[in-house]
């Protein structure tokens, strides 16, 4: 009231009304995703503004690109994008485990409960669950050698949540692949030195893994050889065109020669730089059918093109600066800001050189390289639909394995863990509470059971039924996961069902913190000074 009497024009929801409309949002952000969850789950169809279509079974790209107008489901939906910025992956989970901690709270509240009760109790089932994951989860010994066997089974995991299965277990093998590629020992790994190129030619089934670089354009001079092999390659960042004088100046000239001299004194410096590396060509490949390939962040204009083709040098030009970059790695050598010292040592090397024409694209392969540190994945399909949902997915893949790696441990997945630490919180530490804050602990726990919830009610199956039966196999010992086909429990370790470690612990320290925060909200009052209605 007080605030009606300082500013008219602020609108106010009182208690149970800023609660009801709190629960509510969460839970309709919590139906919208909720069909997405696991592999059976289904597709969503954005479309934007202008008509375009969007197809995605990924939650962060539909919190992204959904316009969501109300304040609470915005907060929710920043949560889920932050938890995917960190770790990669979970977005769907963050925003379904919300919702339900919020729907069994509203029971609670309904029979007339405090919320901060609610909250203490959700501060202890957290910390509780935070160390029975420490207890659970599968320690993995990486080392120099990571075991293969367990980093695909956990991106297949991941990739079969996004595509389809015959095409998550293909690329499977492509993702492992390309980020034991980049892993160098005891350094961080850099999931940008593996490129994403995509071609809209042949089909999804198509996508390879390239040891080495596929750049997005061509030679540009028309007799330059489309393929070459035994290639030395001089990675550079040098200007091989003419450069207009930064001062303004006039020259005069009174007959023909003059002039003559003058355009060449104008390109004399370009074409000395050209000359030098001509001169390395002759030094490197004499006598041997090596060829020689310049790749230069810079231009290069006609002149100095032709004067390449002429010494038989594959010139590419203008390509992107995070290439060459990939290229060092991937080749060897060193990327060259000069022409003035060059040695064999700069160098790179690849067997294999070709141009690929697609309709007017042209892309220049850069493969058979010795010792790579970067690679191209390279996406084929034949729509851009399908592109984008196979980019999104192996995006989510290399996260996954690069999650695993560094947390040298993984997660039972297939709803296994979830079940595990309801058991834990409802036959262990709920007894250690005292008080109403038990009942705090016991919403966390029936919480948590959404996400096995979810993968029953996605795969057609009776949820009531599965629950039990997991619940069930836990009260006699046995960890199990849901095994989405037959609807019976299953052991997930058999059949390589395996979560980030990381991703988890992520759900369950985020999850928590914003359902108690929009618990705790009694009041949402629209008054701040830019939302003032016109008076």
């Amino acid at each position: 009231m007080s605030l009606r009497v300082l500013n008219p024009n602020a609108e106010v929801l009182n208690k149970s009304a800023a609660l009801h409309m709190n629960i509510n949002a969460a839970k309709g952000l919590q139906d919208v995703l909720k069909s997405n969850l696991g592999p059976k789950g289904t597709i969503k169809m954005l479309v934007g503004g202008a008509g375009d279509i969007k197809l995605t079974k990924d939650g962060n790209t539909l919190l992204k690109e959904m316009q969501i107008q109300n304040p609470t489901a915005i907060m929710i939906a920043r949560t889920a994008v932050a938890q995917d910025d960190i770790s990669g992956d979970g977005t769907t989970s963050t925003v379904i485990f919300i919702g339900e901690l919020m729907k069994q709270s509203e029971r609670y509240i309904d029979e007339g409960m405090h919320p901060r009760v609610l909250v203490d109790g959700f501060e202890i089932a957290k910390r509780a669950t935070i160390q029975f994951l420490e207890k659970f989860k599968t320690h993995v010994v990486m080392g120099k050698e990571p075991d293969k066997e367990i980093l695909k089974m956990v991106a297949r995991t991941t990739l079969r949540t996004k595509l389809y299965e015959a095409l998550a277990d293909q690329l499977t093998d492509v993702v492992v692949n390309s980020v034991l590629c980049v892993r160098k020992p005891d350094e961080p790994i850099d999931l940008f030195m593996v490129e994403i190129m995509h071609m809209r030619h042949k089909f999804d089934v198509d996508t390879r893994l390239v040891e080495g670089i596929v750049l997005d354009h061509g030679s540009r001079h028309p007799d330059m050889k489309r393929r070459a092999e035994n290639c030395y390659i001089l990675t550079c960042n040098v200007s091989l065109e003419y450069e207009k004088s930064e001062i303004n100046a006039g020259f005069f000239y009174s007959n023909a020669e003059q002039r003559e001299a003058m355009i060449v004194a104008e390109r004399r410096a370009v074409d000395e730089r050209v000359k030098k590396i001509i001169e390395l060509k002759n030094k490197v490949c004499a006598g041997t059918d090596n060829n020689f390939v310049v790749i230069n962040q810079k231009g290069i204009d006609p002149p100095s093109l032709h004067l390449l083709q002429q010494a038989g040098i594959i010139a590419l030009r203008r390509a992107k600066r995070r290439n060459m970059e990939r290229l060092v790695l991937a080749c060897g050598g060193e990327a060259v800001n000069s022409v003035d010292d060059l040695t064999p040592d700069c160098l790179g090397w690849a067997g294999l050189i070709y141009e690929h024409v697609l309709g007017e694209d042209k892309y220049t392969f850069v493969e058979n390289v010795k010792n790579p540190h970067s690679c191209t994945i390279l996406i084929k399909g034949p729509n851009d639909h399908t592109i984008a949902q196979i980019k999104d997915a192996v995006r989510d893949g290399l996260r996954a394995v690069k999650n695993t790696i560094e947390d040298e441990a993984v997660v039972l997945g297939a709803g296994a863990f979830e079940v595990a630490a309801r058991q834990y919180l409802i036959n262990e530490v709920k007894k250690t509470v005292q008080g109403r804050a038990q009942l705090g602990v016991e919403a966390f726990a029936d919480a948590l059971l959404v996400v096995p919830k979810t993968l029953a009610e996605n795969s057609g199956l009776d949820t009531q039924d599965v629950i039990i039966c997991l619940t069930g196999e836990h009260d006699r010992g046995n960890i199990v996961g849901l095994n989405h086909q037959t609807g019976d429990p299953m052991d997930p370790q058999m059949d390589g069902i395996f979560d980030n470690y990381s991703v988890k612990r992520q759900i369950i320290n985020s999850g928590p913190v914003i359902a108690s925060q929009l618990l705790l909200v009694d009041e949402v009052i629209r008054a701040g000074r830019n939302m003032r209605k016109p008076t």
